[in-house]
């Protein structure tokens, strides 16, 4: 096992990543909380897989406990099934020191950190990421969310975990295309700060796609360090964490004009193309480079072109982002690979004109 911590003061917290860890989450939640209930909120299918496993070990010490099961999507990142869960605490008498899992990926993740947030004002939330996508990124840093209308992430708070378990062994059972979203944010990582990353992956990209246990766990490491020392810098999300939106600007866009059709890696994989084309097009990003990431992309089984969706509203998705001010939308772009910077004055011209040249 390796530990990667998140030096946050009081708010602190291990991230603890390594093979056959989720038999042992019950001594170490016993070592964080001194009362007897815990509040499991996942989905049917790794409650299937891994429920089994983590009640037994919270039964051998002395929790007793309450599973609430959310439907699997995007569509449940709801107010709407934040409320069913508050019943649901409710009825589970749940209490301000009742620690609530999230064995999941980043549906689970983002929602049971919302409610463990807001209800009772805040409880302890214990991240058990299942996905790639949410062991590298989702997992870490305190950000949860839900939906609101076409809007993705729009209602949320900062909460940050008491603790993050990543077992990789829950990677194997992932379909080749989770472990492709996963990739576009471990190669998010590489061109924003680590060039040396991004050429481990290029070297390992068929073993890693193969989850090899020693590379992929190397993976996981590595992208959890580079994320926890960014959000130690900045944990509110108001300078050097907006360059982990790298992609993410068009990315959301795509998700939310495609109807959540198309998964987010995916989508950050054609947002981070979108982003180095306007880089090169500003003169600023070499041809070379921008062919290296395509090429990373393509070789982890991810898209690189704007889908066949209607141009219209993935700008008017882009115009709700979080990241638009006064007209102009505010791009992670790439100098080159292993460094970005914050572009403030991005033209919505210039978008819709690489989304236009950029289809698939």
């Amino acid at each position: 096992m390796r530990i990667v911590r998140v030096r946050l003061g009081r708010r602190g917290y291990d991230i603890r990543i390594g093979q056959d860890l989720l038999g042992q989450v019950g001594a170490w939640l016993r070592q964080l909380c001194s009362g007897d209930k815990a509040v499991i909120i996942t989905n049917p299918v790794v409650d299937g897989l891994y429920g089994d496993m983590l009640k037994r070990s919270l039964d051998k010490h002395g929790f007793k406990m309450t599973v609430l099961l959310v439907p699997d999507g995007e569509e449940q990142k709801s107010l709407d099934t934040a409320a069913r869960l508050y019943a649901g605490m409710q009825a589970a008498h749940a209490e301000r020191s009742t620690p609530v899992l999230a064995p999941g990926g980043g549906v689970i993740g983002d929602l049971a950190g919302f409610v463990a947030a807001t209800y009772m004002r805040g409880l302890p939330l214990i991240s058990l990421p299942t996905t790639l996508l949410a062991q590298v990124d989702s997992s870490i840093g305190g950000k949860t969310a839900v939906d609101h209308g076409p809007l993705k992430n729009s209602i949320g708070v900062f909460h940050q975990p008491a603790l993050v378990v990543s077992d990789t062994s829950t990677l194997r059972s992932l379909p080749p295309l989770e472990v492709s979203n996963g990739l576009a944010e471990v190669i998010k990582y590489g061109v924003i700060l680590d060039r040396a990353l991004f050429g481990f992956i290029e070297k390992n990209i068929e073993k890693i796609r193969a989850l090899e246990s020693p590379l992929l766990e190397e993976v996981v490491v590595r992208s959890a360090a580079i994320k926890a020392r960014i959000v130690e810098k900045d944990e509110r999300d108001s300078g050097l964490r907006n360059i982990l939106n790298f992609g993410h600007t068009v990315g959301h866009a795509i998700e939310t004009a495609s109807d959540f059709k198309i998964r987010h890696g995916q989508a950050v994989s054609i947002g981070m193309v979108s982003a180095a084309v306007i880089s090169n097009k500003l003169g600023i990003l070499k041809a070379r480079e921008l062919g290296r990431l395509k090429n990373l992309l393509m070789a982890a089984g991810l898209p690189v072109g704007v889908p066949r969706l209607d141009i219209t509203r993935i700008i008017r998705a882009i115009e709700h982002d979080k990241k638009v001010f006064n007209g102009k939308i505010r791009f992670i772009l790439p100098r080159s690979i292993g460094k970005v910077f914050i572009a403030n004055d991005v033209s919505f011209a210039l978008v819709i004109d690489v989304l236009e040249r950029n289809n698939e």
